[in-house]
C-alpha cells in the first residue's frame, strides 16, 4: 500500500520527467527548422543577385544605360545606389516629401514609387542633367537668386518639380503655383523663395 506522500513524491517525479522529455522533443523539432531557414536565407542572398536581374534599357541625362536589376529596385535606388546619382533625394521614401523627384519623358515623377523595371525604353532626366556644363538651368539660376532654398536637402526636387510646374502651365498666379507644388516639402520653410523663383522664371 503507498501512502498519501509517497504517491506526491511519484507525481511529481513523473511530472518533471515528462516535461524534461518535452523540452528535448522541441528542442528537437526547432533546432532544424531554425538551421535551415538561416541556412536558407543565406542561399536566398547568395543567389538573389543571380536569379532575378531583369535587363532594362533606359536614356539617363541623354545617356543610354543597359542595365541588369533586380525587380522589386525602385528607380530612386538605382539611380543612387547603382549609378551613384545621389543628387536625387531619399526623403520619405513613401511619395510623400517629392525630394525624389525626376522627369521621365518630360512629365515629373516621384522616382521612390516606381520599379526601375517599369522605365524600359524611357527618357529620365534628374538633377544632375539639367545643367549645360558650368552653365546652370535657369530654374537653378532662379533659385539662387531668389534664396529658393536653405539646408538644399529638398531642393533638388523641388528645382525638379518647379520645372514640371512651368511646362504644364500651371504657373497663372502665386497660389496656383503653391497648389500645384504642394507635393514637395520644404522643412526649412522656404516656400516664398521657391514660389519667387517659379514666378521669375514664368515671366
Amino acid at each position: 500500500m503507498i501512502h498519501n506522500d509517497e504517491k506526491e513524491l511519484q507525481l511529481g517525479n513523473s511530472r518533471r520527467s515528462f516535461l524534461k522529455r518535452s523540452a528535448a522533443l522541441t528542442a528537437v523539432a526547432v533546432i532544424p527548422a531554425a538551421v535551415d531557414s538561416a541556412a536558407k536565407n543565406r542561399l536566398d542572398e547568395k543567389y538573389a543577385y543571380q536569379l532575378e536581374q531583369i535587363p532594362v534599357s533606359m536614356e539617363i541625362n541623354g545617356v543610354q544605360k543597359n542595365l541588369a536589376v533586380d525587380p522589386r529596385t525602385t528607380l530612386l535606388d538605382l539611380l543612387r545606389e547603382e549609378l551613384h546619382m545621389t543628387g536625387t533625394k531619399k526623403g520619405c521614401d513613401h511619395g510623400q516629401c517629392g525630394a525624389c523627384t525626376v522627369h521621365v519623358n518630360g512629365h515629373r515623377i516621384n522616382s521612390c514609387l516606381t520599379l526601375a523595371v517599369m522605365q524600359q525604353g524611357n527618357k529620365i532626366t534628374t538633377i544632375e542633367g539639367l545643367a549645360n556644363g558650368d552653365e546652370l538651368h535657369p530654374m537653378q539660376k532662379a533659385f539662387i537668386k531668389c534664396d529658393g532654398f536653405q539646408c538644399g536637402y529638398c531642393t533638388p526636387g523641388q528645382i525638379m518639380s518647379a520645372i514640371g510646374c512651368v511646362n504644364e502651365g500651371h504657373t497663372k498666379n502665386e497660389e496656383e503655383i503653391r497648389e500645384f507644388m504642394s507635393g514637395n516639402l520644404c522643412r526649412c520653410g522656404a516656400y516664398n523663395g521657391i514660389a519667387n523663383a517659379i514666378k521669375e522664371i514664368a515671366k
